[in-house]
């Protein structure tokens, strides 16, 4: 009996006791580490779903007129007319353009919440995706800037104005959920794509091609349309490495 106990007590060396406290200890801060993980992913969706909110409220704030020449400005809407005689016309004036002086209602400058200034350009509709988005003009071509107005919708990267004659390209997130261009890469060609124009103007776009590109690769920016309207919508791959590229031109 006494050779047993000697042999157990033998068996649990402070070599062993060591290994041990270092099995706990490790496990302790796997468990914090995990906790953590946890914690930034619900943070991460919580940040996700706070800027799906901002973009659905700006949707919501842009009224398109039913008449491009009959269009009064509303409050925080800022009325742009393509006729330089007309830019500084009051309300009255505004009533009595000719309909061959189209009036573009644009949002006024909003501010993100680290100061940056962005205008909405258009809303992207596609109803395969069951998505709906203002795409954000940037006031400068900073990266930062860029990357800032990414948290909230999709940005106009490069291109004409919306619907006009060229290569319209939109960028927007993946996230790797249903949110902003996370599954834009199920885009197949013959897939609509509907634009509409701060006139109220919708044009739909169809697919024609999807591709892969690496990240330096903006040859997808091209505006060499053969005098069509397209739209490139871009957005990175699900192991962000490279982006996929999705274009399309108007519908016929």
């Amino acid at each position: 009996m006494n050779q047993i106990l000697i042999t157990k007590k033998l068996y649990i060396t402070p070599e062993l006791k060591r290994k041990k406290k270092i099995y706990k200890f490790e496990f302790v801060i796997s468990i914090f580490v995990l906790v953590a993980l946890i914690s930034a992913y619900i943070y991460a969706e919580y940040d996700r779903n706070k800027s799906e909110q901002v973009s659905q409220e700006i949707l919501e704030e842009l009224n398109f007129p039913e008449k491009k020449d009959t269009t009064v400005a509303d409050k925080g809407v800022l009325v742009v007319v393509l006729n330089d005689e007309l830019q500084d016309a009051d309300e009255s004036e505004i009533e009595n353009t000719p309909q061959d002086r189209p009036i573009v209602v644009n949002m006024e400058k909003q501010s993100t919440k680290n100061g940056y200034s962005y205008t909405v350009g258009a809303t992207i509709s596609i109803p395969k995706l069951d998505i709906k988005y203002p795409i954000l003009d940037g006031v400068t071509d900073s990266a930062e800037e860029t990357e800032e107005l990414l948290k909230i919708s999709l940005v106009k990267f490069w291109g004409p104005e919306p619907n006009e004659v060229g290569n319209y390209c939109i960028v927007g997130h993946n996230y790797r959920n249903t949110k902003f261009f996370s599954k834009i890469s199920t885009l197949e060609t013959g897939d609509i794509i509907d634009i509409t124009d701060l006139s109220g103007k919708t044009i739909q776009y169809k697919v024609y091609n999807q591709y892969v590109v690496d990240p330096t690769d903006v040859s997808c920016t091209s505006q060499l349309t053969n005098g069509k309207r397209e739209i490139t919508l871009i957005t990175c791959t699900t192991d962000s490495k490279h982006r996929t590229i999705i274009k399309a031109r108007e519908a016929n």
